[in-house]
């Protein structure tokens, strides 16, 4: 934290991620956590298998896309996104109002990309193809897109998302879009869309980040667009191929904090995806400290990551500082650690884990697996040992191939390798391909 940050910037800031979680690793390699143990003879084994799963599934490093939500959109090998471009460029739709369409359409499928259950489904009715979890997310949000569902006026602009739309949803307009019903269960669809009237209104009451422009009636996230063009830092704009700074678009993002459920405040500012972790906690910090507080800003990078590739291609633009985004803590990414033997819970934590699984109701294959309420103190510290893995893991892949960070990228090591690999070793442990630990989403974490 600098001299001149106020502890509730430094807690929404990117570096802040890394530092603190950083702390818990360091705990972690001295058997001074609460909830989990490292072996750490485990990480080349890791390693080996995440090279393995993007050696099978790419030829080379320069074909692994970014981790993005544009990979759930092409679900089932449909080139969705690509498509509506082509619609928009026959309509002669310009560039920045092109961008401003996808940062609509990415940004409100990110927010609605949390967990949805092990009994959810979407089936797609152009293609007729079914898909669950990630990929049925982003389907169902792209249709809802292309409806008009997000817009004031689909009948004319169906391609848009506004903020006063987004306010009136309710959850059956939500449920709706994703086909919930009694036997096709959502987890979190309530906060789902609450979510989203929530994201309206924080979007109205931030004119700077999300600014009025020629081309749009009404306050929409599109709008970002405009900011990011007009900013300072700011470079070539009038060339056709702008360098944005990442903590530029950052800061747009994290405007939208009123938005998150109510978690940890700090000094009036909602914090977001914020958690204490008693592990890191100093026995002389005074009782108002947050020193201990640690931040993932999951869904924030996420929707980061997909907005930096969503701009790149709609702009033609380039960013400069993507090195200050981490890899998500998440359950594809921690569960590859768990699997693997890298991460184990403590005895009485797993106990108390199975124990609540128990209590719930719920099964897996006809067995318990342990499952912790998002805010648990136990998947706070899994999630920032999964952070720091990320990065080395990414480090020893680099050093594997004599790579540098440019030419294989932490968004590629996401994308192609531990997101994946999670994925995969999960389904090999578990048919129903769910992840080692449960968590009782709320719809706005994972």
């Amino acid at each position: 934290m600098t001299v001149s940050q106020s502890p509730e910037d430094y807690l929404r800031s990117l570096p802040s991620i890394r530092e603190r979680c950083k702390l818990v690793y360091s705990k972690g390699h001295k058997n001074d956590l609460h909830h989990f143990d490292i072996h750490e003879d485990k990480l080349p084994i890791v390693v080996d298998y995440v090279k393995d799963v993007i050696a099978k599934n790419y030829p080379s490093f320069d074909k692994i896309p970014p981790h993005s939500r544009w990979r759930h959109f092409d679900a089932g090998g449909h080139r969705r996104v690509q498509a509506l471009i082509e619609q928009w460029e026959k309509e002669n739709v310009d560039t920045e109002e092109r961008s401003r369409r996808l940062v609509d359409l990415f940004l409100v499928a990110v927010l609605l990309d949390a967990g949805a259950g092990m009994k959810w489904s979407y089936k797609d009715q152009d293609t007729g193809d079914v898909y669950r979890r990630s990929e049925g997310l982003g389907v169902a949000s792209y249709n809802m897109f292309k409806s008009g569902l997000f817009s004031n006026d689909p009948s004319r602009y169906p391609h848009r998302v506004d903020v006063d739309r987004l306010q009136e949803l309710k959850t059956e307009d939500v449920s709706s879009g994703f086909q919930v019903s009694k036997e096709n269960p959502m987890v979190g669809i309530t906060g789902r869309a609450g979510l989203l009237n929530r994201l309206g209104k924080a979007i109205s009451e931030q004119t700077v980040f999300f600014p009025s422009s020629s081309s749009a009636v009404a306050a929409r996230p599109g709008n970002l667009i405009d900011y990011l063009l007009n900013h300072d830092t700011t470079k070539g704009r009038d060339s056709g191929h702008p360098i944005v700074q990442v903590p530029v678009l950052w800061s747009g993002i994290m405007s939208l904090g009123e938005m998150w459920p109510a978690r940890l405040k700090l000094n009036g500012v909602q914090l977001g995806d914020v958690w204490p972790c008693d592990a890191i906690k100093s026995a002389s910090a005074p009782p108002d400290s947050t020193d201990h507080w640690v931040p993932f800003h999951k869904l924030s990078q996420w929707l980061t990551y997909s907005l930096l590739e969503a701009i790149e291609h709609g702009l033609g633009a380039t960013f400069d500082g993507k090195e200050y985004l981490t890899g998500l803590p998440e359950y594809r990414n921690g569960g590859l650690l768990v699997d693997l033997g890298l991460l184990t819970l403590k005895p009485d934590t797993y106990d108390r884990g199975i124990t609540r699984c128990r209590e719930k109701g719920v099964t897996v294959g006809g067995t318990h697996l342990p499952m912790f309420e998002g805010g648990d103190p136990a998947i706070v510290e899994w999630r920032a040992l999964t952070v720091i893995y990320l990065d080395l893991i990414a480090d020893e892949l680099r050093k594997i191939y004599k790579l540098d960070k440019q030419t294989l990228t932490l968004a590629q090591v996401l994308e192609g390798g531990t997101w994946s690999a999670g994925r995969v070793i999960a389904a090999e442990k578990r048919p129903s391909s769910d992840p080692p630990i449960l968590i009782e989403s709320d719809g706005t974490i994972f």
